[in-house]
């Protein structure tokens, strides 16, 4: 079992900048591929960005390229999300999600066969 916890939501201004993590239990980490999806009031949730289990490789929504970098570090197990040039629409909650099997494509396309999710951090941008 897997139990990943988040943190570093806030309220910021609009440009403002925010850096999330996600901290992950678990041994084999390092082959979990890992994201973030967020849940806007009113809205269905949706992908953000992803990566592999190495880092090597990351695969972001086309809302976010640019202004969001998402980072691992497997030595401690933790996933980041820097996120820059916050605007008022990227307010929802964000969730960190781990699957040890889907590939990263699949991670996107079907976020409802990942098999871990953290309980979300609010991110608030004000205008």
């Amino acid at each position: 079992q897997v139990q990943l916890v988040e943190s570093g939501g806030g309220l910021v201004q609009a440009g403002g900048s925010l850096r999330l993590s996600c901290a992950a239990s678990g041994r084999t980490f390092s082959t979990y591929v890992m994201g973030w999806f967020r849940k806007a009031p009113g809205k269905e949730r949706e992908f953000v960005v992803g990566i592999s289990g190495s880092g090597d490789t990351t695969d972001y929504v086309d809302f976010v390229k640019g202004r969001f970098t998402i980072t691992r570090d497997n030595a401690k197990n933790t996933v980041y999300l820097q996120m820059n040039s916050l605007k008022p629409e990227d307010t929802a909650v964000y969730y960190c999600a781990a699957d040890p099997v889907i590939s990263l494509g699949y991670f996107r396309r079907s976020p409802t066969t990942v098999h871990y999710w953290g309980k979300g951090t609010p991110v608030t941008v004000s205008s």
